[in-house]
């Protein structure tokens, strides 16, 4: 559904870290070219600085730890509730470091994005960096995915690509990437924003046009 020019797409951004991709689309809610309204952020840690640029831009922030309930399930479950307490038309994952339950995806089915420091399929989970390096791959990069049940496996809606220097280490490769990733996640979040972008089924669909397995490539 297309979002009304006269209300921005509500939006709540999960984070566990330093929050550099929720800067992005704060930075871009600010100077007018996402059409969103970021009412809330909440993270697992209290630690997070990201609650600080939060705080910062006047935005709501929650902590709710995960060390505060016995299991997934019922974290999940208080997560939600928080969650829907601001009635988000998006939920956007910033760096949250949580692998989520298939309740909790069901419920944002269709609505919920993440950003992987990867080229999906390839390297889902955590190091991705290093475990390109050590692939001796040429290319890496950053993907952004409709949230499924299954773990950085979800339909992937666009991917950056970045090229392996001879001498990259892993930070080096992770910075580079990073660039890349402060602009790729804003223009998903807008497309979003302004209805251009659903999950049909298991397939990620830009303008009612169904977009291939690795989806759209940036820039484009």
């Amino acid at each position: 559904m297309a979002q009304s020019s006269s209300k921005p797409c509500q939006v709540v951004v999960l984070i566990s870290g330093s929050g550099s991709n929720l800067q992005a689309l704060i930075d871009g809610q600010k100077n007018g070219s996402l059409d969103i309204d970021i009412a809330a952020v909440i993270s697992n840690k209290a630690s997070a600085f990201g609650l600080t640029r939060a705080n910062d831009a006047g935005i709501a922030t929650q902590i709710l730890s995960h060390r505060d309930f016995a299991d997934r399930e019922s974290y999940d479950q208080a997560l939600i509730q928080c969650i829907d307490a601001y009635q988000p038309d998006l939920l956007v994952l910033a760096g949250f470091m949580r692998i989520l339950t298939s309740g909790f995806t069901e419920h944002y089915l269709g609505r919920t994005l993440n950003i992987h420091p990867s080229l999906l399929p390839k390297y889902p989970g955590l190091h991705t960096h290093q475990r390109a390096l050590d692939a001796g791959d040429q290319e890496h990069g950053v993907s952004v995915h409709f949230v499924t049940a299954q773990l950085d496996g979800g339909p992937v809606i666009a991917q950056a690509i970045v090229p392996v220097e001879a001498d990259d280490d892993a930070d080096a490769l992770a910075s580079r990437v990073l660039v890349q990733e402060h602009q790729l996640y804003p223009t998903v979040v807008q497309w979003f924003a302004q209805g251009r972008l659903s999950l049909v089924e298991d397939t990620a669909h830009l303008d009612d046009q169904p977009l291939p397995a690795q989806g759209a490539h940036w820039p484009q």
